[in-house]
C-alpha cells in the first residue's frame, strides 16, 4: 500500500473497487481504491493509506468511526 495515494485495504472487496469513505466525526470524505487485504485487527473494516487518512482528518487519532459506500 502506497502511503502517498488514496488507497485502502479491505478483507473481501475486489481489488480496484472504489469506495467513498466518510469520517463520521467531522463529515469529511475521500475516494479510495482497494488495493490490499486487511485489516487483521478485530473490529476494523478498513485500513486507509496515510494520504487518505489525512484527507478525512484522522491521522492524529489513528482510528476513526467511518462509513463507506461502494461507488465503482
Amino acid at each position: 500500500m502506497n502511503p502517498a495515494i488514496n488507497t485502502a485495504a479491505h478483507r473481501s472487496l475486489a481489488f480496484g473497487t472504489k469506495l467513498k469513505v466518510t469520517n463520521r466525526n467531522n463529515g469529511r470524505s475521500v475516494v479510495v481504491r482497494v488495493n490490499d487485504r486487511g485489516p487483521f485487527i478485530r473490529g476494523r473494516v478498513l485500513d486507509l493509506s496515510r494520504a487518505a487518512a489525512q484527507n478525512i482528518g484522522m491521522v492524529g487519532t489513528g482510528t476513526a468511526k467511518v462509513c463507506y459506500e461502494v461507488i465503482g
